[in-house]
C-alpha cells in the first residue's frame, strides 16, 4: 500500500520569494495527477491550522523558501529529524515560526508524519510587498518539481502528467500568472505606501 503523502506549500506570495513554496504546489497541481493517497496543500502562513492535516499521514513533503545563508536561488533538501532545525533558523517569517511549531505539536501529539522532507529555496527578494517570484528563484519550481516526484516515487508514489482538481489551493484571483501580471507599475503604484500622505522626496 502506497504511503499516504501530504505536498504542501507555505509562504505569503504577497511577498516575493516567500511565495516559492506556494509557487511550486501551484505548478505541480497544473502539470501532474496523483492518486487519493495523495493530498496537495496551499499552507500558505496558516501555522497551527495546519495541524489536522499532518493527521493520519506517512509523510510530510514541503515546499518552502528558506534562508540557509547560500546563494540566491540554490536549493537544499532536507530530511526527517533535520526538517524542525532548518524551519526555525534564521526565520525570514512568521510562517516559518509557525511550521516549527505545527511540527514540534504533532511530535508531543503522535501525529508526527514518519517522513519529513524539506525542499527549500534560497531567496534573493523579500522586501517587496506585491512583488512576484525574482527569476532567479521561479526559475527553481521546476528543479524542485523533479525532486519532489523523485522523492516521491521513493515512497511509492507515481505521478502522472495531467492536473490535480483540488479546491486547497490559491483561489485564480491570485494564481502566478494573475498575480505577477497584474501587478502595475512602480509609477501606476507607490510601492512604500500612500504617496498622498508622504512628504515631498521621500
Amino acid at each position: 500500500m502506497a504511503a499516504k503523502v501530504l505536498i504542501l506549500g507555505i509562504g505569503n506570495v504577497l511577498w516575493a520569494d516567500e511565495g516559492f513554496g506556494v509557487r511550486c504546489v501551484e505548478r505541480l497541481a497544473e502539470r501532474y495527477a496523483f492518486g487519493p493517497e495523495v493530498k496537495l496543500l496551499d499552507g500558505g502562513t496558516q501555522g497551527l491550522y495546519l495541524l489536522p492535516f499532518l493527521e493520519e499521514i506517512d509523510a510530510l513533503l514541503v515546499f518552502d523558501a528558506v534562508d540557509y545563508g547560500l546563494a540566491p536561488g540554490t536549493l537544499k533538501i532536507v530530511e526527517d529529524g533535520d526538517v524542525p532545525s532548518f524551519m526555525g533558523a534564521k526565520k525570514m517569517s512568521l510562517h516559518q515560526t509557525g511550521f516549527q511549531d505545527v511540527l514540534a505539536t504533532a511530535e508531543l501529539m503522535g501525529h508526527c508524519p514518519e517522513r519529513l522532507i524539506l525542499i527549500g529555496c534560497q531567496p534573493e527578494e523579500l522586501e517587496d510587498y506585491g512583488g512576484g517570484l525574482r527569476d532567479i528563484v521561479a526559475a527553481q519550481i521546476d528543479p524542485a518539481i523533479a525532486v519532489a516526484l523523485e522523492k516521491l516515487q521513493g515512497l511509492g508514489i507515481a505521478a502522472r502528467e495531467g492536473h490535480s482538481e483540488t479546491r486547497d489551493l490559491a483561489d485564480p484571483s491570485i494564481l502566478r500568472s494573475a498575480y505577477e501580471e497584474g501587478r502595475p507599475t512602480e509609477d501606476e503604484a507607490c510601492r512604500i505606501g500612500d504617496d498622498r500622505f508622504l512628504p515631498l522626496g521621500a
